[in-house]
């Protein structure tokens, strides 16, 4: 089982991306399992038809038990879906969601059930601190992607993101996989994204280009490689996943 953490500033696209490579390695006939560690708790919602499915974070807010099947919904290709979820405006931590995600997925042997041969968390990056810095931990997350434009505020939150992986790397934590380029067609945006990556020592491993069929999957509640499978789009989300999977070495035993 490989665990991968996509990381970007909220509204980057990282959640559309996360999807559509879980979706890309499932039809490669993976398992996939995405977690969704997000106060807004619509990581995978594209990857179920739209419909939101109950967080981990409200399931034990309302005190009552619950199993596995609660927590869970499986999705298109089979995808398992996971949404960790927030607190009530205003009050609590929004990592809290994170750590009981994935403290409730452990207890309650999902991964044993499940099996999966992935599991990708989807992570606010803004800020890397307390819950949000959980799927970077050791045990956790076995690669960091980070997932930028060329816009200043996301390279700021990149190069943060970057520079906890960094900071980490001593405790055995997760590594940094590479840059993903979600291109905003900004000037210089392809020479400032691959100059902050070397920055860190690490590559742009893939550029995904701005595409209208992205909110048009979305409209239709789909991911783009289920709306849209013969897309450029879509092609682009496969050689992500095909990227990716070589990086980490996915599925080589199967």
């Amino acid at each position: 089982m490989i665990k991968l953490a996509f990381y970007g500033k909220g509204g980057i696209g990282k959640s559309t991306a996360a999807s559509n490579v879980s979706a890309a390695l499932a039809e490669k006939g993976l398992t996939v399992m995405q977690i969704g560690c997000d106060p807004k708790a619509d990581s995978t919602i594209f990857l179920h038809g739209g419909e939101k499915i109950p967080t981990v974070l409200d399931l034990v807010r309302n005190g009552e038990g619950f199993e596995l099947e609660d927590m869970t919904c499986v999705g298109y290709n089979g995808v398992v879906c996971v949404e960790a979820g927030g607190p009530v405006p205003g009050l609590g931590c929004a990592g809290r969601g994170i750590i009981a995600a994935l403290e409730e997925l452990e207890k309650k042997g999902a991964y044993e059930k499940y099996q999966p041969d992935v599991v990708i968390y989807d992570v606010l990056g803004d800020v890397v601190c307390g819950g949000f810095s959980m799927p970077m931990r050791k045990g956790y997350a076995d690669k960091v992607f980070i997932i930028t434009s060329g816009e200043n505020m996301s390279i700021y939150a990149a190069a943060n993101i970057a520079m906890a992986v960094d900071n980490f790397k001593s405790r055995g934590y997760a590594t940094l996989g590479g840059f993903i380029l979600n291109r905003r067609n900004v000037k210089n945006e392809d020479e400032k994204v691959a100059e902050l990556a070397a920055d860190f020592g690490s590559s742009v491993i893939a550029g995904i280009d701005r595409s209208e069929l992205v909110s048009e999957a979305e409209d239709m509640h789909k991911t783009v490689m289920e709306a849209f499978p013969e897309s450029s789009a879509a092609k682009q989300y496969r050689a992500l996943a095909d990227k990716i999977s070589a990086l980490c070495k996915i599925g080589e035993e199967k």
